[in-house]
């Protein structure tokens, strides 16, 4: 699974790149490490066309998994002898979001391909951790790192992300996942981001 990733292509780059119409973030810094619920920029839909936004990295997770972390953290809870009220314990579940989807097929998945939620997530390498080959191995379409994209969905949501910070209201986004190819299957075999590199792939 993908947790790390770059993106320290300059903002001019990607608005050219992604044809994008409007922007709505500030300075957009180098970013060489993107880690889970870090905010990052991805190109979305909007009502005049494409737009540069920036998110958190983490779609929700499903209730299913949200339902078992609760339960986990009930049953600690109890063993320390302290009162739990499930319901609530449930609503303020942190949710640090899932970053790489793999089944398009799951209901929880299926509302959120529709074109109004589609985004891509500009990148220059990616990581895939393999603790037998040192740890995190990085990837990129060449060597000299071009600007290229994940195929992503977003959403507007709200939700508790970390404790500290209570119930917000966030634009977040996860990116989809393949089959890997040759050069990562011998480092993480299981799946890899999907990576488009043309206007036609781009555009839908």
């Amino acid at each position: 699974m993908c947790n790390l990733y770059s993106i320290t292509t300059n903002q001019a780059a990607i608005i050219a790149l992604f044809r994008v119409v409007n922007r709505y973030v500030g300075n957009l810094a180098p970013m060489p490490g993107v880690f889970p619920d870090y905010q990052a920029p991805i190109v979305r839909n909007g009502a005049e066309g494409r737009e540069l936004a920036t998110a958190r990295w983490g779609m929700p997770s499903s209730q299913h998994a949200l339902m078992e972390a609760t339960k986990k953290r009930a049953a600690k809870l109890e063993a320390n002898g302290k009162p739990v009220d499930f319901k609530q314990l449930l609503r303020m579940a942190p949710d640090g979001g899932t970053t790489n989807i793999r089944n398009v097929k799951s209901k929880h998945w299926t509302r959120w391909l529709a074109a109004e939620n589609r985004c891509v997530v500009p990148f220059n390498s990616f990581s895939e951790f393999n603790k037998a080959e040192g740890g995190d191995i990085w990837f990129a379409l060449n060597e000299t790192r071009p600007l290229a994209c994940f195929a992503g969905i977003w959403t507007n949501w709200t939700s508790v992300r970390m404790v500290k910070e209570g119930e917000t209201t966030n634009d977040i986004f996860a990116f989809l996942t393949t089959s890997p190819n040759a050069v990562v299957e011998p480092i993480h075999p299981k799946a890899m981001p999907v990576i488009l590199t043309t206007d036609e792939e781009r555009d839908v």
